[in-house]
C-alpha cells in the first residue's frame, strides 16, 4: 500500500491509535514505549503486515526536524533553571567535549573494525555521538525514577543541549565524505558560529517572546498556544537562516521561557507536553516505516559490535574524562554513562548523508538504526535496575518534581486565606502574571464589587478586591504574602 493524500489521515490515525494501545501495555512488560512506537512503524511498513511502502529520506528528515523542535522546546520549558545552575558547567562539558570524544572514539573503532575509511567512521561516530532528548525525557518520566542529588537535571541538560554538537559534526563529516573542500579554518568558523549564534539568538528570542506573550492581548486563550508554536519555529528557522544552530536556539528559548512568569503558563506546559508526546509517536513511527528490516540482518554483527563499544567503552570513557575535574562520585558517573540513550535523533541525523548521496550512506543508516534500537532496548529497560544497584534512588516522597509534574498533577491545597487589597497597596493596577507567585499557590477567586471573578494571568488587581488564595503549605502562603507586599486581612 502506498501513502497518498487520500489515505494519509486514515493510515496516520490508525497508527496513532495502535501506538497508544501498545504504549499502554509497555509498563506491564517493562519495555520502553519508544521501542513499541518504532515497532508499530516497522510492522506497518512494506516488509511488515501493514505493507505500507515508505522510502523518502527527505520527508523523514523534515518530520524529524519538526518533531525535534517540539521535543527540545518542551524539554527546555520543563527544565527548572535553579535545578541546573549547580551542574551547568558539567552539562556543558558533557554536551560538547563529551560528544566530541564519543564521536572520535567510535569513529576510530569503526575505522579499525570495518572497511570504512577514517572519515566515514568519524561520520558514523558523529551521528551516534549525542544522547537522545526524546528517549531520555520520556523514559525518565515514564519510569518515575527518583534520583539522588543533581542526577536528573544533569541528564536532562546534557540530552537537551548535546544535539547541536552532534549535528554540526554530522554536517561537517558528511561534507568531507562527499568530497567537499573544507579547511581547518572553515570547520572552526562553522563550529563557533553554530554555537555562538545559536546560543545568543535563543536567549534574545526567549526574552523578546516573554515580552510579547505577556503584553499582547489576544481575543482567545487558545491563540496563546499558537503564539508559542510560532515562537518555537521562528527561533529554529531564523537561527538556522543566519548560520546558527537552530536546535540549540530552540532549547535555550524554551529554557528561558519556562523559567519566566508567563500568561497562561500552565496551559503552555500541558499543551507542549502533549505536543512532545505526539511528535515522539509520529517521529518513531516514521522512522520505523523508513527502515527495511531485511536490510538489518546483514549488518547485525557489525551493528552489535559498534553498539557494544559505544555503550561499554566510548560513552563511559568520555563521561569519566569530562566529569573528573568536577569530582563527581564514581557511582553517579557510572549511571550517567549508562544513560547514554540513543533514539530518534541519531536516525534523523543519518538521513543527511543519505540525502547527500554519500558512499555507504544506506549502510550507515541501517547501522545507526540498529544502534538506537539496541540502546533503547538494553539501556532503557535497565535504568531502574542500574540506579538501584548503584544506590542512587530516593523514596517516592523525595523525588524531584519538574514543572510539568506540578502542572499535570492535581495536588490538594491545605491552606486557604482571603485578603483584601487596600487603596494604597503597591499591587493595585498590576497583573497577576507580574506578581511571580509560587507555582504551588493560586488565586482561586476574586470578589470585586459583589461580583465573583475567575482570575487569569492578565487579571489586573483593583483596590478593594478580596482575594481567595489556595496554597499547598504555609510556607507557600507566606511567599504569596511577600509577593503581595501586604499583611493578611481579617
Amino acid at each position: 500500500m502506498d501513502i497518498t493524500s487520500q489515505n494519509i489521515l486514515l493510515i496516520g490515525s490508525i497508527l496513532l491509535f495502535v501506538s497508544l494501545i501498545a504504549g499502554k501495555t509497555s509498563a506491564r512488560f517493562g519495555v520502553p514505549v519508544l521501542v513499541l512506537f518504532l515497532s508499530v512503524g516497522m510492522l506497518a511498513g512494506s516488509e511488515g503486515v501493514g505493507g505500507i511502502y515508505f522510502d523518502d529520506p527527505r520527508i523523514t528528515q523534515f518530520i524529524g526536524i519538526v518533531a525535534l523542535n517540539f521535543i527540545l522546546f518542551s524539554g527546555g520549558f520543563d527544565t527548572d533553571f535553579k535545578a541546573i545552575r549547580p551542574i551547568m558547567y558539567q552539562g556543558i562539558v558533557l554536551s560538547s567535549i563529551g560528544v566530541l570524544l564519543t564521536a572520535v572514539l567510535v569513529g576510530l573503532f569503526v575505522w579499525w573494525f570495518t572497511d570504512f575509511t577514517l572519515v566515514e567512521g568519524l561520520l558514523l561516530g558523529s551521528i551516534v555521538s549525542s544522547t537522545d532528548s526524546a528517549a531520555v525525557f520520556s523514559i525518565l518520566r515514564s519510569k518515575g525514577l527518583g534520583l539522588k542529588g543533581n542526577l536528573r537535571p544533569t541528564l536532562e541538560l546534557e540530552s537537551g543541549s548535546n544535539d547541536p554538537m552532534a549535528y554540526i559534526l554530522t554536517i561537517l563529516f558528511t561534507g568531507l565524505v562527499t568530497q567537499q573542500e573544507l579547511t581547518g579554518m572553515d570547520i572552526t568558523v562553522q563550529l563557533v558560529s553554530q554555537f555562538v549564534i545559536g546560543g545568543a539568538l535563543g536567549y534574545v528570542l526567549g526574552r523578546l517572546a516573554t515580552l510579547v506573550i505577556n503584553r499582547i492581548s489576544l481575543d482567545y486563550e487558545g491563540l496563546y498556544i499558537v503564539l508559542g508554536i510560532a515562537v518555537m519555529f521562528f527561533s529554529f528557522a531564523a537561527t538556522d537562516f543566519v548560520g546558527g544552530n537552530g536546535f540549540l536556539a530552540v532549547y535555550i528559548c524554551g529554557l528561558y521561557l519556562g523559567n519566566q512568569e508567563l500568561m497562561h503558563k500552565k496551559k503552555y506546559i500541558k499543551s507542549f507536553d502533549s505536543f512532545a508526546w505526539l511528535m515522539q509517536i509520529v517521529l518513531f513511527i516514521t522512522l520505523g516505516l523508513q527502515v527495511f528490516p531485511s536490510e538489518l540482518v546483514p549488518i547485525f554483527g557489525i551493528g552489535l559490535a559498534i553498539s557494544a563499544f559505544l555503550m561499554i567503552i566510548a560513552r563511559p570513557i568520555s563521561v569519566w574524562l569530562c566529569l573528573t575535574p568536577f569530582k563527581v562520585p564514581w557511582r553517579e558517573r557510572t549511571f550517567i554513562a549508562w544513560v547514554g540513550l540513543r533514539g530518534a535523533v541519531p536516525i534523523v541525523f543519518a538521513t543527511y548523508p543519505l540525502i547527500a548521496g554519500a558512499a555507504k550512506a544506506g549502510m550507515i543508516f541501517n547501522i545507526v538504526f540498529f544502534i538506537s534500537l539496541t540502546s533503547v532496548l538494553l539501556q532503557g529497560t535497565t535504568l531502574t535496575w542500574v540506579a538501584r544497584l548503584l544506590g542512587l534512588t530516593v523514596p517516592e516522597e523525595l523525588k524531584q518534581r519538574t514543572m510539568t509534574d506540578i502542572a499535570l498533577e492535581d495536588r490538594p491545597k491545605s491552606v486557604l486565606r482571603h485578603m483584601d487589597i487596600p487603596q494604597d497597596c503597591p499591587v493595585v493596577g498590576k497583573r497577576l502574571v507580574d506578581l511571580k507567585f509560587p507555582s504551588t499557590a493560586t488565586i482561586s477567586l476574586i470578589v470585586r464589587d459583589k461580583k465573583y471573578l475567575t482570575p487569569g494571568g492578565a487579571t489586573t488587581l483593583h483596590a478593594g478586591d478580596r482575594l481567595f488564595v489556595l496554597a499547598e503549605r504555609q510556607e507557600d502562603m507566606d511567599e504569596v504574602m511577600s509577593c503581595l507586599e501586604m499583611a493578611e486581612a481579617g
